[in-house]
């Protein structure tokens, strides 16, 4: 059953088109990703579908109902709570929330409630994990796939794509592109378009060599005809010049034809290879301990809110410290501390502190790109330029003031400065905001080569998961290190964890998560033998069973 479609849809700012859409069908059973580059126009995209924005030319339509999830503007701005069903409010965790004063996270959550809480044939959503912990998108990802209906979404939660989407929509260029598969998938069939275009490249280059070598071939041919010997009678030369004129004009006609053929090969673009960066501290001072930060007794409050309570952690050199938690529980919070140096966090004496945040305040708006990250840089000009470009940034964006790239330009920009800095530890912030999903990628390697301390929150899981081989988990005002990767953190947690139930008899964690999802699809799609009140009470009781590890 067809759902939407656009028509040769064309939008322009300025005289510059900024996407061109030829043909786009979306049916009951799709649930399409879109992903490209920041600016690429994957909001416009939704917006000219759902009739937001204009096109200058062409047509869009979408048969029957919808809920858009849209990514800015507060929940009261034009939405009402008494439009949410309460068995959407209980799955979502939103019965006991107001209307007011609310966090990202929640006015997200609230948005995303109302979109389930309708009959709806289609769920549109334009980055709706951007504010949401893991347990909030991990709660999204259960609503999508139980989902009788199409989905189509705006992310660069790479791991929320591959659980929930069975197509990807590549907006590259104005141009789109539709991938079967999820966004693993989609990374596959990418990697082998580029080699196949790497291999078409070069049988492109071999042929075009070939047939140039046969011209030059020719061509000593020409030169090597020799003229009429002087003692040779007149009648004899003339025969002698007539053969070499004819040997000449059938070797230039030869010449001729192998140049047409050279201009008839279809023309093979090289694929862009990015250039590889390996940063170490070769430069810079090394450190040579085996913990930067730690503390055997850590206390913080902000009034009556206790945030942490005797508080116990090690961070250790050349690690990559991963901290995390649900909203609100100190991740911020540690981290300014270690950055701001708290008395109760012992420090090594000679770390340097290189520290990214979300306001940027490093980066000086009345220089260019090269400018502010050659600045403080201990390292040439070259090599800059290089992780400039292994960032995804074009030669002509060097030259650009800060203040005219975009948010997800400036994060990377920042985050290139202080990777080149007199820095050894790098403390970041939730770095993967506002960037899109190749540059997520590009930050991730360049990471991965640094050789020096690296501290960072992130709730991209996906990140994490690529970045971190130690972790840092903050619950209920303390915090657990573990030594190793956040699936092994997890597959830890899986076996620690048993909490008991009625009559004391022990449950697994994961027992109880299982029942949780099954009791989410069927109040999702209730059968006529199904008590809803029922479910909901044991689902309410459940999570809070699980909220209370």
């Amino acid at each position: 059953m067809l759902l939407a479609q656009m028509n040769m849809i064309r939008k322009y700012y300025g005289d510059r088109l900024i996407l061109k859409v030829d043909d786009f069908k979306l049916y009951k059973n799709d649930r399409i990703g879109i992903v490209g580059v920041n600016g690429s126009g994957k909001t416009t995209f939704l917006n000219i579908l759902t009739n937001r924005t204009i096109p200058d030319e062409g047509t869009a339509k979408i048969y029957g109902t919808y809920s858009y999830i849209t990514q800015i503007g507060t929940y009261s701005d034009y939405e009402k709570k008494e439009d949410i069903d309460g068995h959407a409010a209980s799955r979502l965790g939103v019965n006991n929330l107001g209307s007011e004063a609310l966090s990202g996270g929640e006015v997200t959550r609230l948005k995303i409630a109302r979109a389930f809480s309708k009959d709806n044939a289609l769920i549109i959503a334009d980055e709706p994990t951007s504010n949401l912990d893991s347990e909030g998108t991990e709660l999204l990802q259960r609503e999508l796939k139980n989902f009788n209906g199409a989905v189509l979404v705006v992310s660069h939660d790479r791991a929320f794509l591959d659980e929930v989407c069975n197509s990807i929509l590549e907006i590259e260029n104005g141009k789109i592109r539709l991938y079967k598969g999820n966004y693993s998938k989609y990374k596959v069939l990418k990697e082998q378009e580029r080699e196949r275009a790497l291999f078409e490249y070069k049988q492109y280059r071999e042929e075009k060599s070939r047939l140039e070598t046969v011209i030059e071939q020719k061509k000593r041919k020409v030169a090597g005809i020799k003229r009429p010997p002087k003692r040779m009678g007149n009648s004899e030369a003339r025969l002698h010049k007539m053969d070499g004129e004819n040997v000449k004009a059938k070797l230039n006609r030869q010449i001729k034809a192998v140049r047409t053929r050279i201009e008839k090969l279809e023309v093979k673009e090289k694929p862009k290879e990015l250039p590889q960066v390996n940063v170490d501290l070769q430069k810079g001072g090394q450190l040579h301990c085996r913990v930067v930060f730690s503390s055997d007794k850590l206390n913080k409050s902000f009034g009556d809110k206790i945030i942490f309570k005797d508080a116990k952690f090690k961070i250790y050199n050349n690690s990559k410290t991963a901290i995390i938690g649900p909203n609100g529980s100190g991740k911020t919070t540690l981290v300014r501390m270690i950055v701001n140096g708290d008395p109760a966090i012992n420090r090594a004496m000679s770390a340097k502190v290189g520290y990214f945040s979300q306001d940027i305040s490093i980066l000086e708006d009345n220089m260019t790109l090269l400018q502010n990250v050659m600045k403080d840089s201990l390292y040439d000009e070259t090599f800059v330029r290089t992780l400039l470009a292994r960032l995804l940034f074009k030669r002509e964006d060097l030259i650009k003031d800060i203040s005219l790239l975009s948010g997800g330009e400036k994060v990377k920009a920042a985050l290139a400065k202080i990777i080149v800095s007199d820095f050894n530890v790098l403390v970041l912030d939730e770095p993967t905001n506002y960037l899109d999903i190749y540059s997520m990628e590009a930050v991730e390697e360049a990471l991965l080569n640094y050789a020096g301390t690296v501290v960072f929150v992130s709730h991209d899981r996906r990140f994490v998961s690529n970045v971190a081989d130690n972790i840092i988990s903050i619950e209920n005002h303390r915090m657990e290190c573990f030594e190793g990767t956040l699936e092994e953190y997890k597959e830890y947690k899986m076996k620690k964890e048993v909490i008991p139930l009625h009559d004391d008899k022990p449950y697994d964690k994961m027992i109880l998560q299982t029942r949780l999802a099954e009791i989410l699809g069927r109040l999702s799609m209730p059968s006529k033998d199904d008590n809803v009140e029922d479910l909901d009470r044991e689902y309410r009781e459940i999570l809070d069973k699980l909220k209370g590890l």
